[in-house]
């Protein structure tokens, strides 16, 4: 296949040039696909995960269980550990004018 780029407008070579710039993103990200696939395939026949084998596998953390330090005045089985968002009854409940230690255990 020949082109002219002699003959063609400065828009048209533009057009032209995203056209290329996209052809080989969409190339190399094909080879890639197909290179990992590969590598994934020989780790399964031996046994492992290509995470395993490239040590890109990270313990989860493991958080302890945290006691409840509040609870809902009107229903006790709700509490709260006072850790992340608070519950809608202690934003109730600050804004009836009771404070955090008036809902502590």
């Amino acid at each position: 296949m020949k082109i002219d780029l002699d003959g063609m407008s400065l828009k048209e070579l533009k057009e032209l040039s995203a056209k290329v710039q996209k052809a080989i993103v969409s190339f190399e990200e094909r080879k890639k696909k197909e290179a990992l696939a590969q590598i994934e395939e020989k780790a399964r026949q031996l046994g492992f995960t290509l995470s395993e084998l490239t040590g890109d596998v990270k313990p989860r953390r493991k958080r302890a269980a945290v006691a409840p330090k509040y609870a809902n005045p009107k229903d006790p089985s709700n509490t709260w550990t006072g850790r992340g968002r608070r519950p809608r009854w202690v934003e109730e409940a600050l804004q009836s004018g009771k404070t955090l230690d008036d809902l502590k255990i």
